[in-house]
């Protein structure tokens, strides 16, 4: 899988950051954007790489096998204490599939605008009124991702589950703002963020700056308060605002 990386925040930083692309959208274009550089402006101790995660890995469904054995495990050989996955449009869908599969592996999630599913599954989740009293058919066969990733959501989020922090961010113009919205009202209010706006760099590169705002990941300082030679010794810090 092919990689751009971007300039390290911070010596030793603990943290990687993975962009995931969009499905018209090139690894390059976060450096484009300014994500990495709204980053370092904010302060951010992690390192930032952008990954050729593109459409046939999806439709071969090889994904999983290629993030876990190009980058995520390589990165933990490394020595990177926490993994965030940050994708966009079809980014946010592959983070989520990443995470239903090996949910250990990540410690946080950011989804942009993430696609979460055709009209029929939202309409299906939308009449049971909350997630938790959505019961899809079951057995579902294995082609049914979109119920799977919903499945997966619905576990995660029960009060005390064990999982990755999820953070989203969507437009209220986007054509997926109310599959969005479905899943916003089962998060934590801090953690969803919305903004005027279509699918599109624009919005997404707002929601960014103001989550980085938030303080969803660490920052330099925070990363300077642990001794250099024990910054492998960091406690990995969960996102809570």
């Amino acid at each position: 899988m092919r990689v751009v990386r971007f300039a390290p925040a911070a010596a030793h930083a603990p943290t990687l950051v993975v962009f995931l692309p969009g499905r018209a959208s090139d690894p390059a274009d976060f450096g484009t954007e300014r994500f990495p550089a709204l980053a370092k402006e904010a302060g951010l101790a992690v390192d930032m790489i952008a990954v050729d995660a593109h459409l046939g890995h999806y439709l071969k469904r090889t994904l999983n096998v290629r993030l876990k054995v190009d980058i995520i495990d390589p990165a933990r050989a490394a020595g990177y204490k926490d993994i965030w996955l940050v994708g966009i449009s079809m980014g946010g869908l592959g983070a989520l599939l990443y995470a239903r599969e090996h949910p250990d592996d990540v410690n946080g999630l950011v989804l942009l605008a993430p696609f979460l599913g055709d009209r029929a599954v939202i309409d299906e989740i939308g009449a049971a009124g909350r997630l938790s009293m959505w019961k899809p058919q079951e057995p579902l066969p294995a082609s049914d991702y979109q119920r799977m990733i919903w499945l997966f959501l619905k576990d995660a989020l029960r009060p005390g589950a064990a999982g990755p922090d999820i953070w989203l961010g969507f437009g209220t113009e986007d054509a997926f703002a109310r599959a969005n919205g479905l899943l916003g009202r089962e998060l934590p209010p801090e953690r969803v963020f919305t903004a005027p706006g279509g699918h599109r760099w624009e919005t997404w590169r707002g929601l960014w700056r103001r989550m980085l705002e938030r303080g969803m990941l660490p920052t330099l300082g925070e990363l300077r308060k642990v001794p250099a030679a024990d910054t492998d010794k960091a406690p990995r810090r969960r996102s809570n605002a």
